[in-house]
């Protein structure tokens, strides 16, 4: 099973992921957590560039995204889920297709087909998306990455792509209140798993 989190910068997602995956410790669960962009060394030396580098386009931000995808995907997340393992992942192919897709304005659908080619259409089973306004995500910021500076109307346009992309997958995505406090949340979000977990198994 493949499990993504996604999120506006500021949602809270960072925290669910690691209640999540300490969770998944307790439980004695078998599993890898990855995060995007990074999760192998070659991605990790990418994110320090996306993070900070302020002379960076558009195009090459998202075939910076990509080629971190591509390392992911076919060195760590692909052999974790022959193996049986859970994969959990902070971000995949989804932030691209709202961030850069839609937000930076470089095209939703051809994001979707980079996104595909670079991981020969592997998806997650489940991704949680946790939803808040922007105003309230914006506010709990104290340090801005290069991302992050970019404003409240690009991240409108940003949460606006993730919302049209649980339209149109809602068997995959699960919408999370990210104002509720976090244990509501973090439980919310065990008891999806664990549903969707026996689902599975039946």
């Amino acid at each position: 099973m493949f499990i993504s989190f996604e999120g506006i910068d500021g949602s809270g997602k960072g925290t669910q992921v690691q209640l999540f995956t300490d969770y998944l410790r307790k439980k004695g669960v078998d599993f890898i957590y990855v995060r995007e962009p990074g999760g192998t060394p070659f991605g990790e030396q990418i994110r320090n560039i996306l993070l900070v580098d302020r002379t960076l386009t558009a195009k090459a931000e998202l075939l910076l995204f990509l080629a971190s995808r591509a390392q992911l995907v076919e060195t760590i997340i692909k052999p974790a889920l022959a193996q049986g393992k859970l994969v959990v992942a902070d971000r995949f192919a989804d932030s691209s297709v709202a961030y850069q897709g839609f937000a930076r304005g470089l095209g939703v659908n051809i994001v979707k087909e980079l996104n595909n080619f670079v991981t020969d259409g592997l998806k997650p089973n489940l991704t949680f998306y946790i939803d808040i306004p922007v105003e309230s995500a914006l506010s709990r910021k104290k340090q801005l990455d290069r991302i992050e500076e970019e404003g409240k109307e690009f991240f409108r346009k940003v949460r606006k792509a993730y919302l049209d992309l649980i339209e149109e997958e809602p068997d995959r995505f699960v919408l999370v209140n990210g104002e509720a406090d976090e244990l509501t949340i973090h439980n919310f979000i065990v008891e999806t798993f664990e549903r969707r977990k026996k689902q599975n198994a039946i």
